[in-house]
């Protein structure tokens, strides 16, 4: 069975899970839930950790040097058990190291370690990546963290998306979960983006350039949110119909291309690490409190 880390101080306290180092919880000091539930009715996912890919690879299949690897959706790290590597009342690190079932789909030696800290108000999600093999290392990583909407105490409230850099970014849409080769026009009016279930009907909105490396979710009047992205170009949004939560989802890396190359070192934004070297890759996010 999964094990449970807390971390806290006196504004936060935050809940990681040992099965994909992923985010349970996360509660202020007037008992608010600002992390999703995970209720299985819309979607048991909390805030996983997307890794060797982000998003879906065409039938699930990754081809590596032309070589087919069942591979499904955000990849395997979310399902596998991490090891706690470090911990103390305000910071926890786990990690995730290739194994015979790992290399099996991805035949690579990695060591994937996510770190989870608090500075007073503010959380910050890091992971990096080591290359341990001998040959250059080619992958996608993303964070898909769930946020309560409507935020706590802000039912009601008409909620936004703010982006720090007052950008209109192009929306590449999704097809059959693959990304389409065409483009949109941005949602987004001078940087702010009026949020609705009815943008989800057909699926996530994908900006896989020009979000900046910022933003702000709040509710109108209301709580507010906000994010800082390192070494994550790409911007996803994302919920379910029905359901009480938005997903803000940096990355580095997409989803294949429909109609395009199978291969991991051809999907956009895939880094390809040198051997024996690392990647980082990081969020905060503030809490008002």
């Amino acid at each position: 069975m999964p094990t449970i880390t807390r971390i806290e101080n006196d504004l936060l306290s935050i809940d990681i899970s040992s099965l994909g180092a992923e985010m349970q919880a996360i509660t202020t000091r007037d008992g608010a839930q600002w992390l999703w539930n995970g209720d299985a009715a819309f979607w048991t996912g909390r805030s996983p950790v997307l890794f060797p890919i982000v998003g879906k690879a065409p039938d699930d299949t990754l081809l590596i040097d032309g070589k087919p690897h069942a591979m499904a959706q955000h990849g395997f790290a979310r399902r596998r058990e991490f090891s706690l590597a470090a911990a103390s009342d305000t910071l926890c690190r786990y990690s995730l190291q290739a194994s015979d079932e790992t290399r099996a789909v991805y035949p690579f030696d990695f060591l994937l370690s996510v770190e989870h800290s608090l500075d007073g108000p503010t959380l910050t999600v890091a992971a990096e990546i080591e290359n341990r093999g001998r040959t250059a290392m080619p992958f996608g990583f993303g964070f898909h963290p769930a946020f309560a909407w409507p935020l706590p105490g802000a039912a009601g409230k008409r909620h936004v998306v703010m982006l720090h850099n007052a950008g209109e970014p192009q929306r590449q849409p999704l097809e059959k979960g693959l990304l389409s080769q065409d483009r949109t026009p941005s949602p987004f009016a001078a940087g702010r983006l009026v949020l609705s279930p009815d943008l989800f009907v057909d699926d996530a909105l994908v900006f896989p350039e020009g979000a900046g490396s910022g933003l702000t979710f709040q509710a109108e009047g209301g709580p507010a949110l906000a994010f800082r992205f390192e070494n994550l170009p790409n911007l996803a949004l994302w919920t379910k119909p029905g359901a009480r939560f938005l997903c803000v989802e940096p990355w580095h890396g997409t989803a294949a291309e429909y109609g395009g190359s199978g291969e991991l070192k051809d999907r956009p934004y895939t880094t390809v690490l040198a051997a024996g070297a690392h990647a980082r890759f990081a969020f905060t996010v503030t809490f008002p409190v």
